[in-house]
């Protein structure tokens, strides 16, 4: 079985960012006069992007150019904070340290690129990828098929020899649109009954079982 490279998600499959990503969406709700939101509720709309996790989170009178003010202003304060709690989650660090010296490393993730990368380069990960893109980094975003096409691109492997880990039904989605195979973590935002349609090929319950089941697979040296 050929396998050349891996793809991760970042949300819900590296780090847990889920108390700075509420922490930032509440803050802009303050500064519009509504209450703070739950952090189940919060997480609840994560996924899909940026600008519809703001539209998920705010009542749907703030539109137009009051959207668009509250989006870019949801942007800074996220940029701001995005490294006050997120962390890796336990055997995430050991695990690409693993991965890197065998399979090419790229990350694909609906957030956009600026907190990506600074995230990244705060955790100390930021060497380990070879291609990263963000929700903004291209014209579409995940789960467009466009977006694995090009991480294989960057990472110049043919694509039906990538695998794509995440924690959500997007990125089920999006595996599944791009004809890759798929692992869904299951220690992410993700819960069962979301995960349970999809058809994956490894659903590790840690980042240690991941490497295990990824043993003697192809990888750089075939």
């Amino acid at each position: 079985m050929d396998l050349a490279a891996l793809a991760f998600d970042l949300d819900g499959t590296l780090i847990d960012s889920r108390r700075d990503l509420a922490g930032a969406v509440n803050e802009l709700r303050r500064e519009l006069g509504f209450e703070p939101l739950g952090l189940p509720e919060v997480v609840a709309m994560v996924g899909r992007g940026a600008r519809l996790l703001v539209r998920r989170a705010l009542p749907e009178e703030v539109s137009g150019e009051a959207f668009e003010r509250a989006f870019a202003a949801f942007l800074d304060r996220y940029d701001e904070r995005c490294l006050e709690t997120t962390r890796l989650y336990d055997g995430v660090q050991e695990m690409l340290e693993a991965l890197a010296p065998r399979f090419a490393l790229g990350l694909l993730t609906n957030k956009p690129e600026r907190p990506t990368r600074k995230i990244l380069a705060g955790l100390g990960l930021g060497e380990l990828f070879g291609a990263v893109i963000g929700g903004d980094t291209l014209a579409v975003r995940k789960p467009d098929p466009e977006t694995l096409r090009e991480i294989a691109r960057r990472l110049a492997v043919r694509l039906p020899d990538l695998l794509y880990v995440g924690d959500s039904a997007t990125d089920g989605e999006t595996a599944a649109a791009a004809g890759v195979r798929l692992a869904l973590v299951r220690w992410g935002f993700g819960g069962a009954e979301e995960l349970a349609p999809f058809d994956a090929w490894l659903r590790p319950e840690t980042p240690a079982e991941l490497v295990r089941g990824l043993a003697g697979l192809g990888g750089r040296g075939g």
